[in-house]
Parts: C-alpha cells; structure tokens; sequence
C-alpha cells in the first residue's frame, strides 16, 4: 500500500513538473524570445518597427477667406500639380485623351485683323457680374496670405508659379505688378486662328474670361510663351504638364475650337505620360 502510494506521488509530482515545463515553453514562444526559425532567438520587441514622428504625413489645411471678399469664380486653383507631384491623375488623362480625339485637326487660319480688345474684349471685364473684373478675381484664387484694398483689389500676396514651381512674392506697383502676369492658358491670338473668327462678340469675351483658361503665373513664363500651342511651349515645371494640356484641350472643346496636327501630336504625347 505505502509503495502504491509513493508511486501516486511520484506520478502526479512528474505531471505537474511536466506541466510547468510546458506552460514555460510557451510563455518563451509568446513572448518572442523563441521562433520557430531554425536557429533564430531574437526578441519581439527589437523586431518591431519604430516609427519617428517626423515621417507622420502632414496634412495641409486650407487658408480662411477674407470676410466678405468675394468668392473666386473657379472652383479650385491651379496646383503646381493636381496629384502630390503636380500632375493630374489618370482619369483627367483619360478624359482629355478622349476629348482630343473629338477635336476637329486643321490648319491655322490666318491672323490678318487680330485685335485683343476688338475681338475679345477690355483686359479686364467682370463678366461673372461678382462686382471685380478677372485679373482681381484669378489673382485673389491663386495667391496666397492675400492683402486686400476694398472688397476686390489684391494689393500683396504670394504665389507659386504653377509654370516653374518658384516662389514670387506679388506686390501692386507700376514696376513690380507684372512679376506677376494672368495667362490664357489657350493664348488669345491662337484661339482667333483656330475657329474663334466664329464665335459671337459675346463667346469671345466669355473665352477671355473664363477662370479655366486664366492662370496667375511668373511674367517670364507669359513673355515667353506669347501665342504658342504645346506644339511649340510648354511649362517648364514638367509635373504641371498634364494640368495645362487638359486645360487647353477642355477649352478648346468648350469653345469649338480646333487643333493643329503638330499640337494635337504634342498634347498627345504629354498625356501618354500622365
């Protein structure tokens, strides 16, 4: 009887060292300190990625606007990039890629009797009746941290040339206004030789004052670019690319007007690589 008894003992005490081993082995496993890898007895802790505060992605909020400045006709302001790096996103490509191949391709008509004012209007009209001509309106949507003299007339602010990525500070002035300059995205002389002798008096003006066609940008970029098409300009700032052709191309569609052979084959180009 006692030797049985010794025998239980012995038993149940196996059990419990057996156990204890076991829940031991575990707990190593839960912990990390053992892997199943051959070989491997690394930590959990010194595994795990460390995440540094400054790789946290920033988001931008929008600027305040003035009470009871007027709103910007246009819904939103050209970026110096419609996606992170400035350019658009492949559903605009697409869209415009489709609406390229709509567009009636000739040659240009001639210039003969082109005249700015005559044909498209006094620089600057109102003609979204919001009580500020264009300039005031393109300029109060594009710069930034904007000073104003009266409900309409920006005086200062700061811009991001959308046609060279550079900083420009705009200050109202006889010397230092035109640093910074509004541009026809679809410039005036070459919507008159590519279907705007068509267009009513009305059109025209409606063209030369539609925020899609308006960008506030650095003067240097406006005197180089002048009349051109893509065929023969483009902005230096390769990532606004996309955004200017599809601009070009929307107003085009907008207004009836046609493309050239060697602009439609540079607008193509740009948007392949969009």
């Amino acid at each position: 009887m006692t030797s049985r008894r010794r025998r239980t003992r012995t038993t149940v005490q196996s059990s419990i060292v057996a156990l204890a081993l076991a829940l031991g082995i575990w707990a190593l496993f839960a912990s990390g300190v053992l892997t199943t890898d051959a070989g491997a007895s690394t930590s959990a802790a010194t595994t795990s990625a460390t995440i540094d505060p400054a790789d946290e992605p920033t988001i931008a909020t929008a600027s305040t606007p003035t009470p009871g400045a007027p709103e910007p006709s246009r819904a939103s302001s050209p970026s110096a990039g419609g996606s992170s790096d400035g350019s658009s996103d492949g559903t605009d490509a697409a869209a415009a890629r489709a609406t390229l191949a709509a567009l009636p391709v000739k040659g240009k008509a001639p210039s003969t009797g082109y005249d700015r004012e005559a044909d498209f209007g006094t620089a600057w009209l109102d003609v979204d009746h919001n009580g500020c001509d264009t300039r005031n309106d393109v300029l109060a949507r594009d710069l930034t941290d904007i000073v104003r003299q009266g409900p309409c007339k920006v005086m200062s602010g700061d811009l991001v040339s959308p046609y060279t990525g550079a900083p420009i500070t705009f200050v109202r002035g006889n010397t230092t206004s035109t640093l910074v300059q509004i541009d026809h995205v679809v410039a005036l002389e070459n919507a008159w030789r590519t279907g705007a002798q068509q267009l009513s008096q009305a059109e025209r003006q409606a063209l030369a004052n539609d925020p899609d066609n308006l960008f506030a940008v650095d003067g240097r970029s406006n005197a180089q670019k002048r009349s051109a098409d893509a065929a023969t300009w483009l902005p230096a700032a390769k990532g606004f690319r996309c955004e200017y052709v599809e601009h070009q191309i929307a107003v085009k569609a907008e207004y009836r007007l046609w493309v050239v052979p060697a602009e439609r084959d540079a607008m193509e180009r740009v948007l392949a690589a969009c």
